[in-house]
């Protein structure tokens, strides 16, 4: 047989579509020729499946080799494609059965010797297999990424010469066993992850923690300002612990963010992402990008936390692009070649100084009123009005500092965490999302007005100038205050807390 047909898979995004590697033998000078818009470091598998075959002791065809990518328009980048092209040579030219190909796809790089060696993007691959009922063969390196996918038979590889034993039917790969990959946790919360950092070690900032308590129940942006050493960090690190696990639908989708952007399976797939970029991060490292693009910090805090501490430091270009995914859950990056959007529902956890030296209102500050005004506004107003509550987080006591209780005061994260993950579950329940993406229409029934309540927040419009974001962004605050407290309906109390975490922001600059 001179032809022979093997499947695999692409990457463009977090999508993986179907490529065949046709491979055809036919007379003429010995040359092997590739085409189907292969780039570079597919171009170079030439040189690589040529060694691999002939250290594996096959027969190299001395014929013209042509190999097709198809479909022919789809860009190919990568080594993925490098065991598919060597058992399509194989078998072409007779060396490996044929009539079992079908079967199977094939995704890995090959080393000269012609061990497999593991490649990015295999979640997403593993996905498209699974749909189809095929079997999965790829490195042992990529086995336990791949084994997050539910009803898919994986085979993982460490030689070329094992597959061909196994096409042979003389020597079977072992399936890969669902026992050797991750779990979901036991109970209703990440044990290990909420041992970690309690949130009762924060010394005081009851009011901060409360917020953030709230924050976590809806999903809601969160600002905390206030002078350095008061805790803001330190408040927006213990949020992972007390958030809500991964259902296995959005463990999947953020494991294949990480599988794409080449960072392999994370250390705790259940537990929520959490980023922290350096204030010197470009707009490129927030939303993704490249030539080939590939997700940015903010994709990589998919169902998780993107925490930017010292806010103004960003630079005011960087915090712009941030506007369009806090409202769409979702980026678009454009290329030439191609346009491929990425999935960014994260949650803006931020903190930032009231002044360029952080000690507004006591005699430390030297800042002048200009400094502070330049310093500000590098927050613009559009962004500042996506963020749900903004908090002022003040000096502690110093009897609170002084206390030298062993014991940690205020509730356990596993209490808070438990809460919250109720509340969420009456949200989910009653309206099929969590409060932060409620729409405007949703809203007028979820959060209906009495007569006291629009008094309030005609009054809370015309006196603190709430835009229209603004203003249904307090309902959402509100309900999610009523969740926490297990009340269907939302008290007149929840819109007033409510408006105390939003206003704060318009009277800081006068404190």
């Amino acid at each position: 047989m001179s032809l022979a047909v093997v499947h695999t898979r692409a990457k463009l995004g977090i999508n993986a579509p179907l490529v065949s590697v046709e491979v055809h033998l036919s007379n003429g000078l010995p040359s092997m020729h590739m085409v189907g818009l292969p780039e570079t470091a597919v171009k170079e598998s030439k040189d690589r499946v040529r060694s691999a075959i002939i250290n594996s002791h096959f027969d190299f065809p001395a014929r013209r080799i042509t190999v097709n990518l198809a479909p022919a328009d789809l860009p190919k980048e990568g080594s993925r494609f490098d065991i598919a092209i060597a058992i399509a040579i194989l078998a072409a030219s007779g060396q490996v059965p044929a009539d079992q190909l079908e079967d199977f796809e094939f995704i890995g790089e090959l080393a000269l010797s012609g061990e497999v060696r593991g490649v990015d993007a295999v979640l997403p691959a593993a996905l498209r297999c699974a749909e189809r009922g095929k079997t999965l063969l790829i490195g042992h390196s990529n086995a336990a990424e791949a084994s997050l996918v539910d009803n898919l038979t994986i085979l993982p590889a460490k030689h070329l010469l094992e597959i061909s034993a196994h096409l042979h039917q003389r020597q079977l790969l072992t399936e890969w066993s669902r026992s050797n990959a991750a779990a979901p946790p036991s109970g209703t919360s990440a044990d290990s992850d909420i041992q970690a950092t309690q949130l009762n070690e924060v010394i005081g900032q009851h009011h901060a923690k409360r917020a953030l308590e709230i924050a976590a129940s809806g999903g809601h942006n969160l600002l905390f300002y206030g002078p350095p050493g008061t805790g803001k960090t330190m408040l927006a690190s213990r949020l992972p612990g007390i958030l809500p696990i991964l259902t296995n639908q959005q463990a999947l989708e953020v494991a294949a963010l990480y599988s794409v952007a080449g960072k392999g399976l994370r250390p705790s797939v259940w537990s929520r992402p959490f980023r922290a970029p350096h204030h010197t991060a470009s707009a490129a490292a927030l939303v993704g990008g490249g030539s080939s693009p590939r997700p940015g910090e903010i994709s990589l805090a998919h169902e998780g936390v993107l925490f930017l501490d010292e806010l103004p430091e960003f630079s005011r270009k960087v915090l712009e692009v941030l506007r369009e995914p806090m409202e769409s859950g979702e980026i678009m990056i454009s290329r030439i070649a191609a346009q491929i959007c990425f999935p960014a529902n994260f949650q803006l956890i931020a903190a930032m100084n009231p002044c360029p030296c952080g000690f507004l209102g006591s005699s430390r500050c030297r800042c002048t009123p200009d400094q502070i005004n330049r310093y500000r506004s590098k927050i613009s107003g559009p962004l500042l009005d996506r963020i749900d509550l903004q908090v002022q987080v003040t000096k502690i006591d110093n009897k609170q500092l002084l206390n030298q209780s062993e014991k940690p005061q205020g509730e356990s994260d596993r209490d808070i965490h438990q809460r919250i993950s109720d509340a969420r579950e009456r949200q989910i329940e009653r309206q099929g999302k969590i409060n932060s993406q409620l729409s405007s229409q949703e809203l007028r029934t979820i959060c209906r007005l009495n007569t006291e309540q629009q008094a309030l927040m005609d009054s809370a419009i015309n006196r603190f100038a709430l835009s229209t974001r603004g203003f249904y962004r307090v309902l959402r605050v509100a309900r999610s205050i009523a969740d926490l407290e297990n009340r269907h309906e939302v008290k007149t109390a929840d819109y007033q807390e409510a408006l105390s975490y939003r206003i704060t922001s318009d009277t800081k600059e006068t404190s």
